[in-house]
């Protein structure tokens, strides 16, 4: 398959979105972090907290993940065109493919850490409504034995 200049070029879009939407994340669970912790000096609700903390930590790794995956994929994207331009191709193709690698790897690490913040929407949720578990089966199965 031959490669042009325009190839990569048209990765740039893209993997400027998602880079964008992952600071968007990370500066929403910033916020949620200095919320919870003035929550915390409290001591209202320790074990819910401790709960969403532990659940923080491990979205701010995977949103670290996923950015640092994005940046990979946009250097992979800089040095491919490079190589196109001195006329290198062999390179060309495996930064292309490198760069295709870390998008995908962005985006599923982004489809992981999506998943696991409805989790802490969940432990927030149990709060408010009295729920023993966090499972929203448990909690249906619950509203139709109640009915």
């Amino acid at each position: 398959m031959e490669i042009s200049i325009n190839t990569p070029a048209l990765l740039f879009p893209a993997i400027s979105l998602i880079m964008l939407a992952h600071t968007n994340r990370f500066l929403a669970l910033a916020n949620r972090v200095r919320s919870l912790h003035a929550e915390y000096l409290q001591g209202d609700k320790k074990e819910i907290i401790h709960g969403q903390i532990r659940n923080l930590r491990y979205r701010l790794r995977l949103i670290k993940n996923m950015q640092a995956m994005g940046v990979m994929s946009f250097l992979a994207c800089i040095f491919c065109m490079y190589c196109i331009y001195i006329q290198n191709m062999a390179w060309a193709h495996i930064l292309f493919a490198f760069s295709l690698v870390f998008f995908i790897l962005s985006l599923v690490l982004s489809l992981v850490e999506i998943q696991v913040s409805t989790k802490a929407l969940e432990l927030e949720l149990s709060d408010m409504e009295g729920l023993e578990d966090h499972s929203l089966v448990k909690y249906i199965k619950k509203k139709f034995e109640r009915d």
